[in-house]
This record gives structure tokens, sequence and C-alpha cells, in this order.
């Protein structure tokens, strides 16, 4: 026995982690099982009905730009220059300029040539402005 006869060699101290990774286990677990319910929403059934789709505007009103910066306006294409585009838009019925309006641009074109159409429609009275892009069909 040692000078203090209780027969030990010192205090042990180290830390059980026996019952942390037990907490953490229990933890994980419940989480696993819980996460998919709060990602679901509720449940409803739709009623069916016979109508048909709400009709929208005939054709929409498109702004193009092509790659050498020339500015197109509608269905019939009018070539107009950049202080134009304002005046043509301007002319628009306010009903017209409720709907939206769509800007199609080359990728080439320079950006600061696209936010001065921006700008412009905007003045014109036009709040719904939306970008036609090409969807990317590569995989990321």
């Amino acid at each position: 026995m040692g000078p203090s006869g209780r027969g030990r060699k010192g205090l042990v101290a180290e830390i059980n982690v026996t019952p942390l990774v037990d907490v953490m286990l229990v933890l994980l677990i419940i989480f696993m099982v819980t996460a998919p319910m709060m990602t679901e929403g509720v449940d409803i059934d739709l009623p069916k009905t016979t109508s048909r789709a709400l009709r929208q505007q005939e054709e929409p009103l498109i702004v193009q730009i092509d790659k050498s910066g020339v500015i197109y306006l509608g269905k019939d294409k009018t070539r107009v220059n950049l202080a134009l585009v304002w005046q043509e838009l301007e002319k628009k019925p306010l009903a017209m300029k409720k709907q939206s309006i769509y800007l199609r641009a080359d990728k080439n074109v320079p950006y600061g040539l696209v936010v001065q159409v921006m700008a412009q429609i905007k003045r014109a009275g036009f709040e719904k402005l939306g970008m036609i892009t090409e969807p990317d069909d590569k995989e990321n």
C-alpha cells in the first residue's frame, strides 16, 4: 500500500465522453426524424374546376437590342435610337404600361447601354420590366 493507505497511485483526471456521445446520438436521431416533417407543407386537396386559364395579353411588348447596339421596339421591330425609346414608349396607353414589358439584349451589348435602355423604360412609366435570357444547358 502507498503512503495514503488507500492503494491508489493518484487521481484520474480524464473526462468520460461516453455519456456525451450517447446524448449527441439521441439528439441526432431526433433531428433526423423531425427535419422531414418541418419541410413538408400543409396537405391540401385543391378543388377541380372546368374553367380555362385566364387570358393573357396577346403578345407582350418586347424591347430588343442586337449585338451591334441597335434597339428595336415591339413585334413590328421598329428601329429606334436611345433617345427615341422613351418617346415611343411614352405614347403607349396606360393599360399597356400596367402590363409587363420585356428587354431582350445580346450578351455582347455593353452593360451601360442595357442600363440606359432600362432607365428609359422605367421613365416612360412601365413598372414591370423583365429580362429575356436563354437557359444554361450545362450541368454545374
